[in-house]
């Protein structure tokens, strides 16, 4: 058992392990705020960030989500001016979607405030503890 501030309450490995995923997702949240984008929306955005120009559906399958929703997420990113559509040279059926200039910005700025902000959550950790971490990390995320 692990043990917080209160040595009287017992923590399990897989409790704390959420209770920091929780503060992170809050981190995020705060970090997002400023441009008021929601998690769901950046999410597409580092997509098109990473990996350019796509169809909606392919987007969808980088989200996993359903094509309906992703057609939602895109429109809002539209109204907002961070993404537009194209159709697909291609397949005239299909619809490309693409970051727009304002879009690509708004994915620097918020990947600067979101490592300011880990960057601060993290400080507690010496350099052994973090690489420790990350090696952890990244092996539980192997499937």
């Amino acid at each position: 058992m692990l043990h917080d501030a209160d040595p009287d309450r017992d923590e399990t490995l897989s409790e704390a392990f959420w209770a920091v995923a929780r503060r992170l997702r809050e981190l995020n949240r705060e970090a997002l705020a400023p441009w008021d984008v929601t998690p769901s929306q950046f999410r597409a955005i580092g997509v098109l960030s990473r990996h350019g120009t796509m169809r909606q559906g392919e987007l969808a399958e980088h989200l996993r989500i359903a094509p309906r929703s992703t057609t939602e997420v895109v429109d809002d990113l539209q109204e907002r001016g961070l993404a537009e559509r194209a159709p697909d040279p291609k397949d005239r059926r299909a619809t490309l979607v693409e970051l727009t200039e304002k879009g690509t910005e708004l994915v620097d700025a918020v990947r600067t405030a979101r490592h300011a902000g880990s960057e601060g959550f993290f400080a507690g950790l010496d350099d052994q503890d973090r690489a420790d971490l990350t090696r952890i990390l990244m092996r539980l995320r192997r499937p």
